[in-house]
């Protein structure tokens, strides 16, 4: 179950940075966080901006957007320091649909492994860390898996055992749930299906064998697991046996076309990952092709594209350095590793992933943060579709915007149990026409988080007295995926 990571030697390179022009898929920020410890775990807000983890300290990092938009202009600033004697590296996490992010668990504590069981819940609007118990009688959380389910309610499990919980975000009490759990969660990760259950692909299936294929569905509909068969291949790292393997695995990322792409690790020397394809339609699954140039991914993040492809970092091993990264089409892989000047540094797990409401992807590898530019243009059905807004909005008051698409096809990131950036939900951007200035209006108590949702579906939006007065246009951004604007006048 540990993972001896090479992490100190990760915090300690220090890179070159040269700026690329817009033209190049991949471009530095301009204002790097320039911290000892580097950044990561990206979470996207609701009000636009960006907050990212100081490996293994109590501090979070904003990243806000310039006023134009632009992330790659953005400045720093700092939050509050998380609950005394919390410092997680690998944990739980997700923006609750109220707008408050919840932190559960860590692998390392001040990078120490000790898989705590601590955890924190975070207000935007006041700035303030506030402790979390864990659910009764765990001793661990660790860097388990956790998703919030298409209700809402956050859903958190226990690395090391068989336990998981639901969060009721009011009192911070917890319910158990996640029965006929065929193996511990340790190194998974979870992805959210159309239909509101929750994929898996076991990495501790036949414990000590040298091979298991088997995946499990989550039904919330009754707080169990169910396990209808196996993979075509295997996904999770057995070598040298199963003995001393690292377990590890890659994210699974659904794409608008209904189908799940699993990425795998082999940590055999000179062995390429595994991939295979989840159709959530036919409930079947496909053996894809392996990851291209011996690469694999143990431990590693991925993000949807605006166009529909996915993005993935691989690296050679377990936990080598020498990246690349390859876009996935749901037929074959592209190298797009090129202007990433950090790729031969680096493994896949150093990096994490999010999705930007500009479209483009912000990446982080422990020292230096770049966006990923160029994912191609959206099918216009995939696009939110604003249905129901008031022609003036006044500043300090509460909305409500009503329209379809405003969940999404997919979570848009992925990283497996170590990191989770979901951004499944409705952010409401305003760009006054005179200036051109870009605001974000934060959202909270969306009607559903449910993706791929078909029905009408409704946030509510606070309107700040930071946007500007006059006509402006007002989108719906989700998953990096803008709506055509609504003109409004903003008194």
């Amino acid at each position: 179950m540990t993972k001896l990571r090479t992490l100190l030697a990760a915090l300690g390179l220090l890179f070159a940075i040269t700026q690329l022009s817009n033209a190049q898929r991949w471009v530095p920020l301009a204002n790097q966080p320039n911290i000892n410890l580097g950044l990561t775990n990206p979470l996207l807000l609701t009000d636009g901006t960006v907050i990212l983890h100081e490996q293994c300290g109590p501090i979070w990092y904003r990243l806000t957007p310039d006023a134009f938009g632009s992330y790659v202009n953005g400045t720093w600033t700092k939050t509050t320091p998380m609950p005394t004697g919390y410092a997680p590296l690998y944990f739980g996490s997700a923006v609750l649909p109220d707008g408050r992010v919840i932190v559960e668990g860590g692998e390392y504590n001040f990078c120490h492994p000790v898989w705590t069981n601590q955890g924190a819940i975070y207000d935007p609007k006041t700035n303030k860390w506030t402790p979390v118990d864990p659910p009764a009688d765990w001793t661990s959380i660790g860097d388990a898996p956790s998703v919030v389910l298409a209700n809402g309610t956050f859903m958190q499990s226990n690395c090391c055992t068989l336990e998981a919980a639901l969060l009721d975000p009011t009192t911070l009490n917890w319910t158990s749930t996640g029965q006929n759990k065929k193996d511990v969660y340790d190194e998974e990760g979870w992805t959210l299906l159309p239909d509101g259950t929750v994929l898996t692909v076991d990495a501790y299936v036949f414990a000590y064998q040298k091979a298991g294929k088997r995946y499990e569905i989550y039904h919330p509909s009754t707080g169990k697991w169910a396990a209808p068969g196996g993979t075509p291949v295997q996904l999770w790292d057995s070598y040298p046996d199963a003995h001393h393997a690292s377990y590890e695995i890659g994210p699974g990322v659904l794409r608008p076309d209904g189908t799940v792409f699993y990425l795998g690790a082999n940590g055999a020397p000179g062995g390429a990952g595994h991939t295979a394809t989840y159709d959530t339609k036919t409930k079947t699954w496909t053996a894809g092709p392996d990851i291209p140039d011996f690469m694999d991914v143990a431990d590693g993040p991925a993000a949807l594209l605006p166009g529909g492809n996915v993005l993935f970092q691989a690296s050679p091993g377990i936990f080598n350095t020498g990246s690349k990264f390859f876009t996935w089409d749901g037929t074959q892989f592209s190298d797009v590793t090129g202007g990433m000047t950090d790729a031969p540094n680096i493994s896949s797990y150093y990096g994490t992933m999010l999705l930007l409401p500009t479209g483009q992807v912000l990446y982080s590898d422990f020292i230096n943060m770049w966006v990923f530019q160029n994912g191609g243009n959206p099918k216009s059905e995939w696009r939110p579709q604003i249905l129901s807004l008031a022609n003036t909005l006044s500043r300090g008051q509460t909305y409500q915007i009503a329209g379809l698409n405003f969940n999404g096809f997919s979570q848009g990131a992925a990283y497996g149990d170590d990191a989770q950036a979901a951004t499944n939900y409705p952010l409401v951007q305003i760009t006054n026409r005179a200036s051109g200035h870009v605001f974000y209006a934060r959202t909270h108590d969306h009607s559903t988080m449910a993706i791929a949702y078909t029905g009408p579906a409704s946030t509510n939006f606070d309107l700040n007295w930071k946007v500007e007065a006059g006509p402006s246009d007002v989108r719906v951004v989700v998953n990096g995926i803008a709506s055509l604007p609504v003109t409004v006048n903003i008194k």
